[in-house]
This record gives C-alpha cells, structure tokens and sequence, in this order.
C-alpha cells in the first residue's frame, strides 16, 4: 500500500514514482559508501552535479588504475597515498609498492585485560 496526497494520480504511478524515488536513493547510498562524499561544498544544482562528477571520475580512475597495474591495495588506501603525496616526483608504480601503513591497534589492544584466560 503507498500513500499519496495527489489524489489525481491513480495508483499504479504513484507505485511507479516510489519504485524511480528507491532507485535515487539507492543511488545516493552508493555515492556515499564509494565516493566519500561527505558533505556537499556547493548548494546550486551545478555545485552538487559538478561535485559528484569529479568524485566519480577520481573513482573510476583508482579503479582503473587497480586493474591495469594489478594493484592488491584497497581503493581507500590509494587514494589515501595519493592524497599524501600529490607533488612527489616518483612514478605510481613505486609510490603505491613502496608506502608502508603503520601496523595501527585494535580495539582489543588498547582495552585492559579484565580477566586472565
């Protein structure tokens, strides 16, 4: 059953209308997992199209990049090495091979040791 206030449409298309309105929102769901997009800098529609836009391409250019050169990385952790080293002189091939994240600890580490196993 759905809802509607526009009592001139009859129901199928109002069915139809959630079923386009659940595919924008899956949509933006996608955007907001993959693109990190965590806040919009613009508000015109431009600003947000042209937003969107950029992070799609860098998106599609990581990914390309993982599978030309059969990166292991995740794509987070390229774009993390990237983001730190966007005026070095090295080749990509290199930077990405080289860059040693530091061994961070788990949750479970910093806890104190209540009983002892």
């Amino acid at each position: 059953m759905f809802l509607t206030n526009d009592f001139n449409l009859n129901a199928e298309t109002v069915a139809r209308l959630y079923k386009y309105r659940w595919r924008i929102e899956l949509f933006f769901k996608w955007i907001k997992q993959h693109l990190a997009i965590k806040a919009f800098w613009g508000r015109s529609e431009n600003a947000v199209k042209t937003q969107i836009c950029v992070a799609l391409c860098v998106y599609l250019l990581v990914a390309i990049l993982k599978k030309r050169m059969r990166i292991e990385r995740s794509s987070y952790e390229i774009l993390q090495i990237l983001s730190v080293s966007l005026f070095d002189k090295m080749p990509v091939p290199t930077l990405i091979s080289d860059c040693r994240f530091p061994k961070m600890e788990t949750d479970g580490q910093k806890q104190a040791q209540l009983w002892d196993y």
